[in-house]
Protein backbone atom coordinates (compact mmCIF):
# COMPACT_ATOMS: atom_id res chain seq x y z
CA UNK A 1 0.00 0.00 0.00
CA UNK A 2 1.17 3.50 -0.81
CA UNK A 3 1.32 5.88 2.15
CA UNK A 4 1.40 9.64 1.85
CA UNK A 5 2.10 11.94 4.80
CA UNK A 6 1.02 15.58 4.77
CA UNK A 7 3.11 17.57 7.23
CA UNK A 8 1.45 20.72 8.59
CA UNK A 9 4.04 22.74 10.56
CA UNK A 10 2.93 24.49 13.71
CA UNK A 11 3.27 28.26 13.91
CA UNK A 12 6.65 28.33 15.59
CA UNK A 13 10.22 29.17 14.83
CA UNK A 14 11.92 27.45 11.91
CA UNK A 15 14.23 25.57 14.27
CA UNK A 16 11.28 24.21 16.29
CA UNK A 17 9.49 23.05 13.13
CA UNK A 18 12.61 21.23 11.90
CA UNK A 19 13.22 19.55 15.27
CA UNK A 20 9.60 18.41 15.50
CA UNK A 21 9.70 16.79 12.08
CA UNK A 22 13.06 15.15 12.75
CA UNK A 23 11.55 13.54 15.83
CA UNK A 24 8.50 12.28 13.92
CA UNK A 25 10.63 11.08 10.99
CA UNK A 26 12.85 9.15 13.41
CA UNK A 27 9.87 7.25 14.83
CA UNK A 28 8.54 6.51 11.32
CA UNK A 29 11.98 5.11 10.44
CA UNK A 30 12.05 2.96 13.60
CA UNK A 31 8.75 1.37 12.54
CA UNK A 32 10.01 0.91 8.96
CA UNK A 33 7.12 2.80 7.41
CA UNK A 34 7.71 3.72 3.79
CA UNK A 35 6.01 6.96 2.82
CA UNK A 36 6.08 9.98 0.56
CA UNK A 37 6.14 13.33 2.33
CA UNK A 38 4.42 16.53 1.24
CA UNK A 39 4.60 19.68 3.35
CA UNK A 40 1.55 21.93 3.26
CA UNK A 41 1.88 25.70 2.99
CA UNK A 42 -1.41 26.29 4.83
CA UNK A 43 -4.63 24.51 5.74
CA UNK A 44 -6.29 25.40 2.43
CA UNK A 45 -3.57 23.60 0.44
CA UNK A 46 -4.34 20.28 2.18
CA UNK A 47 -7.46 19.66 0.09
CA UNK A 48 -5.42 20.04 -3.10
CA UNK A 49 -2.71 17.69 -1.77
CA UNK A 50 -5.24 15.03 -0.72
CA UNK A 51 -6.89 15.17 -4.15
CA UNK A 52 -3.48 14.67 -5.77
CA UNK A 53 -2.65 11.68 -3.53
CA UNK A 54 -6.02 10.08 -4.28
CA UNK A 55 -5.45 10.55 -8.02
CA UNK A 56 -2.01 8.92 -7.75
CA UNK A 57 -3.43 5.81 -6.05
CA UNK A 58 -2.40 6.25 -2.41
CA UNK A 59 -4.31 3.97 -0.03
CA UNK A 60 -3.23 5.61 3.25
CA UNK A 61 -3.18 9.37 3.77
CA UNK A 62 -1.78 10.54 7.10
CA UNK A 63 -2.28 14.11 8.25
CA UNK A 64 0.47 15.31 10.57
CA UNK A 65 -1.47 18.26 11.94
CA UNK A 66 -4.44 19.35 14.06
CA UNK A 67 -8.24 19.31 13.80
CA UNK A 68 -8.34 21.95 11.05
CA UNK A 69 -5.92 20.02 8.82
CA UNK A 70 -7.87 16.80 9.42
CA UNK A 71 -11.09 18.64 8.57
CA UNK A 72 -9.70 19.76 5.20
CA UNK A 73 -8.63 16.20 4.38
CA UNK A 74 -12.00 14.74 5.41
CA UNK A 75 -13.88 17.28 3.27
CA UNK A 76 -11.78 16.35 0.26
CA UNK A 77 -12.55 12.66 0.83
CA UNK A 78 -16.27 13.36 1.19
CA UNK A 79 -16.28 15.09 -2.20
CA UNK A 80 -14.77 11.95 -3.79
CA UNK A 81 -16.66 8.94 -5.12
CA UNK A 82 -17.78 6.24 -2.67
CA UNK A 83 -15.31 3.73 -4.16
CA UNK A 84 -12.48 6.14 -3.33
CA UNK A 85 -13.70 6.50 0.27
CA UNK A 86 -13.91 2.72 0.56
CA UNK A 87 -10.30 2.36 -0.63
CA UNK A 88 -8.53 5.23 1.14
CA UNK A 89 -7.88 5.31 4.90
CA UNK A 90 -7.24 8.57 6.74
CA UNK A 91 -4.77 8.67 9.64
CA UNK A 92 -3.40 11.32 11.96
CA UNK A 93 -0.22 12.21 13.84
CA UNK A 94 -1.29 15.06 16.17
CA UNK A 95 0.68 18.23 15.47
CA UNK A 96 -1.67 21.17 15.93
CA UNK A 97 -3.11 23.63 18.42
CA UNK A 98 -6.25 21.50 18.75
CA UNK A 99 -6.15 17.71 18.40
CA UNK A 100 -9.56 16.85 19.81
CA UNK A 101 -10.59 14.20 17.28
CA UNK A 102 -7.19 12.53 17.60
CA UNK A 103 -7.44 12.55 21.40
CA UNK A 104 -10.76 10.67 21.21
CA UNK A 105 -8.70 7.69 19.96
CA UNK A 106 -5.94 8.24 22.52
CA UNK A 107 -3.51 10.04 20.19
CA UNK A 108 -1.66 13.07 21.61
CA UNK A 109 1.14 15.26 20.26
CA UNK A 110 3.39 14.06 23.08
CA UNK A 111 3.09 10.35 22.24
CA UNK A 112 4.28 10.19 18.65
CA UNK A 113 5.26 6.53 18.89
CA UNK A 114 1.71 5.41 19.77
CA UNK A 115 0.25 7.20 16.74
CA UNK A 116 2.95 5.84 14.41
CA UNK A 117 2.56 2.28 15.76
CA UNK A 118 -1.18 2.55 15.03
CA UNK A 119 -0.47 3.68 11.48
CA UNK A 120 1.86 0.71 11.06
CA UNK A 121 -0.87 -1.69 12.21
CA UNK A 122 -3.46 0.15 10.03
CA UNK A 123 -6.50 -0.91 12.02
CA UNK A 124 -9.34 0.85 10.20
CA UNK A 125 -12.80 1.79 11.41
CA UNK A 126 -15.50 3.60 9.49
CA UNK A 127 -16.45 6.83 11.27
CA UNK A 128 -19.27 9.33 10.87
CA UNK A 129 -19.03 12.65 9.12
CA UNK A 130 -21.17 15.48 10.42
CA UNK A 131 -22.43 17.94 7.84
CA UNK A 132 -23.60 21.55 8.05
CA UNK A 133 -25.72 22.84 5.15
CA UNK A 134 -26.38 26.57 4.92
CA UNK A 135 -26.75 29.57 2.64
CA UNK A 136 -23.97 32.14 2.48
CA UNK A 137 -24.50 35.89 2.35
CA UNK A 138 -24.75 35.72 -1.45
CA UNK A 139 -27.66 33.26 -1.14
CA UNK A 140 -25.64 30.29 -2.42
CA UNK A 141 -26.15 26.82 -0.95
CA UNK A 142 -23.03 25.53 0.83
CA UNK A 143 -22.06 22.31 2.58
CA UNK A 144 -19.18 21.54 4.92
CA UNK A 145 -18.28 18.32 6.72
CA UNK A 146 -16.76 17.87 10.17
CA UNK A 147 -15.33 15.04 12.27
CA UNK A 148 -15.45 16.74 15.66
CA UNK A 149 -17.97 19.55 16.08
CA UNK A 150 -19.68 22.77 15.03
CA UNK A 151 -19.73 25.61 17.58
CA UNK A 152 -22.11 28.58 17.55
CA UNK A 153 -21.66 31.54 19.88
CA UNK A 154 -19.03 32.07 22.57
CA UNK A 155 -16.65 29.20 21.80
CA UNK A 156 -16.70 30.08 18.09
CA UNK A 157 -16.02 33.71 19.04
CA UNK A 158 -13.02 32.70 21.16
CA UNK A 159 -11.63 30.71 18.23
CA UNK A 160 -12.14 33.66 15.86
CA UNK A 161 -10.46 36.12 18.23
CA UNK A 162 -7.60 33.74 18.97
CA UNK A 163 -6.80 33.52 15.27
CA UNK A 164 -6.80 37.30 14.82
CA UNK A 165 -4.80 37.96 17.99
CA UNK A 166 -2.25 35.31 17.07
CA UNK A 167 -1.39 37.16 13.87
CA UNK A 168 0.03 39.85 16.14
CA UNK A 169 1.50 37.89 19.06
CA UNK A 170 2.24 34.43 17.49
CA UNK A 171 2.17 32.75 20.93
CA UNK A 172 -0.61 30.18 21.16
CA UNK A 173 -1.08 30.50 24.92
CA UNK A 174 -0.88 34.29 24.93
CA UNK A 175 -3.40 34.56 22.07
CA UNK A 176 -5.95 32.50 24.05
CA UNK A 177 -5.46 34.58 27.24
CA UNK A 178 -5.78 37.88 25.36
CA UNK A 179 -8.88 36.61 23.50
CA UNK A 180 -10.58 35.73 26.79
CA UNK A 181 -9.71 39.18 28.18
CA UNK A 182 -11.18 40.92 25.11
CA UNK A 183 -14.41 38.92 25.51
CA UNK A 184 -14.99 40.55 28.90
CA UNK A 185 -15.92 43.69 26.97
CA UNK A 186 -17.88 42.02 24.16
CA UNK A 187 -21.29 40.44 23.74
CA UNK A 188 -21.48 37.00 25.32
CA UNK A 189 -24.95 35.74 24.35
CA UNK A 190 -27.11 35.43 21.24
CA UNK A 191 -30.81 34.93 20.66
CA UNK A 192 -31.09 31.56 18.90
CA UNK A 193 -33.97 29.40 17.76
CA UNK A 194 -33.43 25.76 16.94
CA UNK A 195 -35.46 22.68 16.08
CA UNK A 196 -34.27 19.39 17.52
CA UNK A 197 -36.14 16.07 17.81
CA UNK A 198 -39.23 17.86 16.40
CA UNK A 199 -39.17 20.37 19.27
CA UNK A 200 -38.77 24.11 18.64
CA UNK A 201 -36.79 26.09 21.21
CA UNK A 202 -35.87 29.77 21.42
CA UNK A 203 -33.47 31.09 24.06
CA UNK A 204 -30.68 33.52 24.75
CA UNK A 205 -27.72 31.18 24.35
CA UNK A 206 -24.09 31.60 25.40
CA UNK A 207 -22.80 28.72 23.31
CA UNK A 208 -24.22 25.84 21.29
CA UNK A 209 -22.09 22.85 20.31
CA UNK A 210 -23.08 20.07 17.93
CA UNK A 211 -20.58 17.23 18.27
CA UNK A 212 -19.92 13.98 16.48
CA UNK A 213 -16.97 13.45 18.85
CA UNK A 214 -15.70 15.26 21.98
CA UNK A 215 -16.57 18.80 20.85
CA UNK A 216 -13.60 20.29 22.72
CA UNK A 217 -15.06 18.91 25.95
CA UNK A 218 -18.62 20.17 25.38
CA UNK A 219 -20.07 16.89 24.08
CA UNK A 220 -18.10 14.40 26.22
CA UNK A 221 -20.44 11.45 25.57
CA UNK A 222 -20.49 11.68 21.77
CA UNK A 223 -18.95 8.86 19.72
CA UNK A 224 -18.10 9.25 16.01
CA UNK A 225 -19.66 5.96 14.86
CA UNK A 226 -23.18 6.01 16.37
CA UNK A 227 -24.91 7.81 13.52
CA UNK A 228 -26.07 10.41 16.06
CA UNK A 229 -25.04 13.90 17.12
CA UNK A 230 -24.73 15.21 20.67
CA UNK A 231 -25.89 18.79 21.22
CA UNK A 232 -24.98 20.93 24.23
CA UNK A 233 -26.76 24.26 24.68
CA UNK A 234 -25.34 26.60 27.33
CA UNK A 235 -28.05 29.04 28.38
CA UNK A 236 -27.62 32.64 29.48
CA UNK A 237 -27.26 32.74 33.28
CA UNK A 238 -26.16 35.11 36.07
CA UNK A 239 -22.40 35.70 36.29
CA UNK A 240 -22.09 33.53 39.40
CA UNK A 241 -23.71 30.54 37.74
CA UNK A 242 -21.71 31.13 34.56
CA UNK A 243 -18.51 31.02 36.62
CA UNK A 244 -19.72 27.84 38.29
CA UNK A 245 -20.46 26.35 34.86
CA UNK A 246 -16.94 27.22 33.69
CA UNK A 247 -15.58 25.32 36.68
CA UNK A 248 -17.75 22.30 35.82
CA UNK A 249 -16.43 22.45 32.27
CA UNK A 250 -12.82 22.38 33.47
CA UNK A 251 -13.67 19.35 35.63
CA UNK A 252 -15.24 17.57 32.65
CA UNK A 253 -18.74 17.72 34.19
CA UNK A 254 -20.34 20.41 32.06
CA UNK A 255 -23.50 18.35 31.50
CA UNK A 256 -24.20 18.54 35.26
CA UNK A 257 -24.63 22.32 35.16
CA UNK A 258 -28.20 23.65 35.61
CA UNK A 259 -27.79 26.06 32.69
CA UNK A 260 -26.85 23.36 30.19
CA UNK A 261 -29.35 21.49 28.01
CA UNK A 262 -27.99 18.27 26.46
CA UNK A 263 -29.64 16.50 23.51
CA UNK A 264 -28.97 13.57 21.20
CA UNK A 265 -30.37 13.65 17.67
CA UNK A 266 -29.96 12.87 13.98
CA UNK A 267 -30.14 16.52 12.92
CA UNK A 268 -30.76 20.06 14.14
CA UNK A 269 -31.70 23.33 12.41
CA UNK A 270 -30.45 26.65 13.80
CA UNK A 271 -31.46 30.28 13.17
CA UNK A 272 -29.61 33.16 14.80
CA UNK A 273 -28.81 36.86 14.22
CA UNK A 274 -26.47 37.92 11.45
CA UNK A 275 -22.77 37.85 12.31
CA UNK A 276 -23.30 35.20 15.00
CA UNK A 277 -19.94 33.39 15.06
CA UNK A 278 -19.78 29.81 13.76
CA UNK A 279 -16.77 27.51 13.81
CA UNK A 280 -16.20 24.01 12.48
CA UNK A 281 -13.54 21.73 13.96
CA UNK A 282 -11.95 24.76 15.63
CA UNK A 283 -11.85 26.96 12.51
CA UNK A 284 -14.06 29.99 11.85
CA UNK A 285 -16.82 29.28 9.34
CA UNK A 286 -17.45 32.53 7.52
CA UNK A 287 -20.38 33.92 5.58
CA UNK A 288 -23.28 31.98 7.14
CA UNK A 289 -26.67 33.66 6.79
CA UNK A 290 -29.59 32.01 8.60
CA UNK A 291 -32.01 34.94 8.18
CA UNK A 292 -33.77 33.44 5.14
CA UNK A 293 -33.14 29.73 5.77
CA UNK A 294 -31.91 27.94 8.92
CA UNK A 295 -28.60 26.14 8.89
CA UNK A 296 -29.06 22.37 9.12
CA UNK A 297 -26.57 20.08 10.84
CA UNK A 298 -26.89 16.35 10.22
CA UNK A 299 -24.68 13.25 10.20
CA UNK A 300 -23.71 10.64 7.61
CA UNK A 301 -23.03 7.34 9.32
CA UNK A 302 -19.72 5.49 8.85
CA UNK A 303 -18.55 7.09 5.61
CA UNK A 304 -14.84 7.74 6.29
CA UNK A 305 -12.16 5.08 6.84
CA UNK A 306 -10.07 6.17 9.80
CA UNK A 307 -6.97 4.52 11.30
CA UNK A 308 -7.73 4.06 15.00
CA UNK A 309 -5.57 3.05 17.95
CA UNK A 310 -3.57 -0.16 17.75
CA UNK A 311 -4.69 -3.28 19.60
Amino acid sequence: MKTGIIYCPRHAGLKSIRKRWEKIAGVLSDYEIEYDLIESDNAQSISRIVAKLIHEGYDTIVVCGGDLALNEAANCLMRAEKEVRDRVALGVIPNGLMNDFASFWGFTDKEIEYAVASIKERRVRKVDAGCISYRNRQGEKCRRYFLNCVNVGLVAQIQRLRKNVRRIFWSRRLSVVISLFILLFKRRDWKMSYCINYEHEEHRVVSLCVGSALGFGQTPNAVPYSGLLDVTVIMLSPLGRLTYGAGMFLLGKILNSKDVKPYRCHDITISCPKKTPFSIDGHELQGIDTSSEPAKISVEKEVVNFIIEKR
